[in-house]
């Protein structure tokens, strides 16, 4: 019974593991009518929120939190991230070679992030 036990484990690790080799990190899947990114650190789709909060968490959080005002300019630095507000929503702002930029144009997710929320309308 113990071999019985230990083999399904076994075949479920295996699986598992060869299911998350077919995404990279920051994919976009549309899972049941919701836009979900893979996250590679936990092993899961995540909401496409819920994926920019796990990285800020990640980098040491929000450098500059969450509004509607940047923050002033000569004092923040490379890789500094800020959520800025809009009336079309949010969108994660990373600084980057002297300027803020949605932070999927720096690190290079999935497309899907530069049409999500507020992101479409953070340059009008």
């Amino acid at each position: 019974m113990k071999n019985v036990i230990k083999l399904i484990l076994t075949s479920l690790i295996f699986i598992s593991s060869l299911y998350a080799m077919d995404y990279s990190h920051g994919e976009v899947k549309l899972v049941d009518g919701k836009e979900l990114a893979w996250d590679s650190k936990d092993k899961s789709f995540v909401g496409l929120e819920e994926f920019w909060r796990n990285y800020a968490k990640r980098s040491g959080g929000l450098t500059w939190g969450q509004s509607k005002e940047y923050p002033p300019y000569n004092d923040v630095k490379e890789f500094d991230l800020f959520m800025v507000e809009l009336d079309s929503g949010i969108c994660l702002m990373e600084f980057y070679h002297d300027r803020w930029r949605r932070a999927n144009d720096v690190r290079r997710w999935d497309n899907t992030f530069n049409s999500f929320s507020g992101c479409s309308n953070v340059f009008d």
